[in-house]
């Protein structure tokens, strides 16, 4: 079982990934802002993966500003991004390295095997 914070500003999307996920037999934390996830990270809490929104409506930088600022507060942290939007290569230059993205709208079963490859992989 693993322990994942999830940053999405959309309830409805928030909702239904925490859902899911916790279907699966892992922790979850949600967040809905910048904020709340960085009260998460900077708590004593244990988390292995955060799964964060690139476009968070409260976060000028979003969700690659926080994936950087998780990385600094906790470097063994795995990080997995998602997105609506066509994914650039001027957006991958803003990703945590070593991290991965998941384009949305995603199936339940495409956010499993991500999960669980990013959680399966040596750091």
């Amino acid at each position: 079982m693993a322990a994942i914070l999830i940053v999405e500003d959309d309830v409805f999307i928030l909702e239904l990934t925490e859902m899911l996920i916790q279907e699966w037999g892992h922790q979850t934390f949600p967040a809905s802002d910048l904020d709340e996830a960085l009260l998460l990270l900077r708590s004593p809490q244990h988390i292995d993966l955060l799964f964060t929104d690139i476009n968070l409506k409260t976060a000028v930088l979003g969700g690659c500003e926080l994936a950087h600022q998780a990385i600094e507060l906790r470097p063994q942290l795995r990080v997995l991004y998602t997105t609506g939007n066509i994914i650039t290569d001027k957006m991958k230059d803003q990703f945590v390295e070593g991290t991965h993205c998941l384009r949305k709208p995603y199936t339940p079963k495409q956010l499993q095997n991500s999960f669980e490859d990013i959680l399966a992989a040596q750091l």
